[in-house]
C-alpha cells in the first residue's frame, strides 16, 4: 500500500481541463506496465478530477476472497480506512448491483431500498467518503475508488459526473490488463515449477539406479580391503576405481544441485558473438590437442540479445565440449556459425549452430537426447557421461524463451541449433 502528500489546495477543474485530464490520463495508461504505477495514477486523477483532498484504490483479491487498500492519496488517517473488506460487504455489493458512481445525496435517497444501501451508506461515511467510483467490467467488480472531501462543485455537478466516469471506465480497462498479464506471468511461472518437480521426480529414480553401481564397488572395496590389505596389486587397482566411482558421485550430486536450482536467468543486453568467441578460446588448445580444426563464422550484423552471460557460456561450452568429445579419437572439423534470422510473422532471432564430423547420434536416441540421465558417453569413471548437460541446457535456452534443437547422421556428425529472440533494432 503507497501514500502521497497531501494537496490541501484544491481547485474546482474547469471543462477544459477535465478534458484535458481524462486525455492525458488514456494516454499516461497505456506506459504502465506495473500494478503499484498504475493505482498511484487512478487515484490522483480521480482526486484531481473530482476536487478531492484524498483518496483510496481498493483491489479485489480474489485469492482471499476480499478487496485490500492499495493506494491512498492525501491527508486521509489510515485507521478510517480499513484495510481490506470482504467481498460481501454491503460497499462492493452495492457497487456491483448498480454499476453507477456512489455520492452521499444518492446513497441518501436509496437508503429506503434495502439493508445493504444503508450499510454501504454507513460504510461511506466511517471513511468520510463523498464520492465512491466503481471500476467494474464483464459483470466483476475489480476496484473501486473512494473519494472524500469535495469541494463545492457551483453548476459543474454533472460535468464531473461525466468526466469520473469516463476516467473510471478507463482505469478499469487498464486495471483488467495489468491485472490479467500478471495472472498470466503468476501461471506461467506456476508452471514451469510444476514441469521442474516433474523432471526432479525423475531425476530422482535415474539417480537411484545410476549411483547402485559406483556404491557397490566402493562397498566391496571395503569388505575385501582387510583381508587383501597385503596385496599391494589390489589396493592399488582397486583404489582408482573406487576413486573414479566417487568422483561419478560427486558429479552426479553437482549436477542434480544445478539443475534443481531455480534458475531465473539475470538478464542484461549483450553481444551473443562476444560470448561464442570467448568460449572457442577457452576451448582452442583442446582442439588442438585433438587435432580438431576450428572454423568460426560470426555475422556481423548479429542482432543483440537480452540474456544471462554466465547461462548461455555454460550451454556454448557444454555443446562445444560435447562435439570435441565425439572426435576426440580421430580428430575432425569444428564449425561455429552465427547468424542474423528472420522467422515468419517478423521476429528476429541470434542464430548458432554447433556442427561437428564426430560420430554422429542414431535416429533412435535423439528424441530422449535432452532427458535427464541419458548420454550417449560410455567411458569408465571420472569422464564417464552423467546425462544432465544437455538437460540444463535445454532448461537454461527454456528460461530465455528461445529454442534448441539437434540433428544428426551416425557416421557424418552431428549439429545442434540455438536460437535467442533479438532485441529490436
Amino acid at each position: 500500500m503507497t501514500s502521497h502528500s497531501p494537496n490541501t489546495n484544491v481547485l474546482t477543474p474547469s471543462s477544459s481541463e477535465l478534458l484535458n485530464i481524462v486525455t492525458r490520463f488514456a494516454a499516461d495508461l497505456g506506459t504502465m506496465t506495473d500494478l503499484t504505477t498504475l493505482g498511484n495514477c487512478i487515484i490522483q486523477e480521480l482526486c484531481r478530477a473530482g476536487a478531492t483532498t484524498h483518496g483510496t484504490l481498493f483491489l479485489l483479491d480474489r485469492e482471499h476472497e476480499h478487496y485490500r487498500r492499495a493506494n491512498m492519496v492525501g491527508p486521509t488517517a489510515p485507521m478510517l480506512i480499513p484495510p481490506t473488506l470482504a467481498v460481501s460487504h454491503p460497499l462492493p455489493h452495492h457497487l456491483l448491483a448498480t454499476n453507477r458512481i456512489m455520492t452521499q445525496d444518492n446513497s441518501a435517497e436509496d437508503l429506503q431500498e434495502t439493508d445493504s444501501v444503508a450499510g454501504a451508506r454507513a460504510a461511506m461515511e466511517a471513511m468520510q467518503a463523498t464520492r465512491i467510483v466503481p471500476h467494474l467490467i464483464k459483470g466483476r467488480l475489480i476496484a473501486f475508488s473512494l473519494l472524500g472531501a469535495a469541494v463545492p462543485m457551483a453548476g459543474e455537478t454533472e460535468l464531473t459526473k461525466s468526466t469520473l466516469a469516463a476516467l473510471a471506465q478507463t482505469a478499469t480497462n487498464a486495471l483488467d490488463t495489468i491485472v490479467l498479464y500478471e495472472e498470466l506471468h503468476r501461471s506461467h511461472t506456476l508452471m514451469k515449477r510444476t514441469d521442474r518437480l516433474k523432471s526432479l521426480e525423475t531425476i530422482a529414480g535415474g539417480f537411484a539406479h545410476e549411483i547402485r553401481n559406483p556404491l557397490t564397488s566402493i562397498k566391496t572395496f571395503i569388505q575385501l580391503a582387510p583381508e587383501r590389505k597385503d596385496d599391494p596389486q589390489f589396493i592399488q587397482d582397486f583404489s582408482k576405481v573406487v576413486l573414479d566411482d566417487v568422483y561419478r558421485i560427486e558429479r552426479l550430486i553437482q549436477e542434480i544441485l544445478d539443475y534443481a536450482r531455480y534458475m531465473e536467468p539475470k538478464l542484461t543486453e549483450e553481444d551473443f558473438n562476444d560470448i561464442v568467441a570467448s568460449c572457442l578460446y577457452f576451448i582452442d588448445v583442446k582442439a588442438d590437442s585433438h587435432g580438431i580444426k576450428v572454423e568460426k563464422e560470426l555475422a556481423s550484423d548479429l542482432p543483440r540479445v537480452m540474456l544471462d552471460r554466465q547461462q548461455i557460456k555454460q550451454v556454448l561450452l557444454n555443446l562445444l565440449l560435447n562435439a570435441m568429445d565425439s572426435m576426440a579419437e580421430a580428430g575432425g572439423r569444428l564449425r561455429v556459425q552465427t547468424r542474423k534470422l528472420e522467422k515468419p510473422g517478423g521476429k528476429v532471432w541470434a542464430h548458432i549452430e554447433i556442427e561437428d564430423t564426430g560420430e554422429g547420434i542414431h535416429e533412435t536416441n535423439l528424441e530422449h537426447i535432452f532427458d535427464p540421465f541419458f548420454t550417449t558417453k560410455h567411458e569408465s569413471g571420472e569422464h564417464e557421461g552423467t546425462g544432465l548437460g544437455l538437460t540444463i541446457a535445454h532448461q537454461i535456452i527454456q528460461e530465455h524463451r528461445g529454442e534448441i534443437r539437434v540433428k544428426s547422421s551416425v557416421g557424418v556428425g552431428t549439429t545442434f541449433i540455438v536460437s535467442l529472440p533479438a532485441l529490436p533494432a
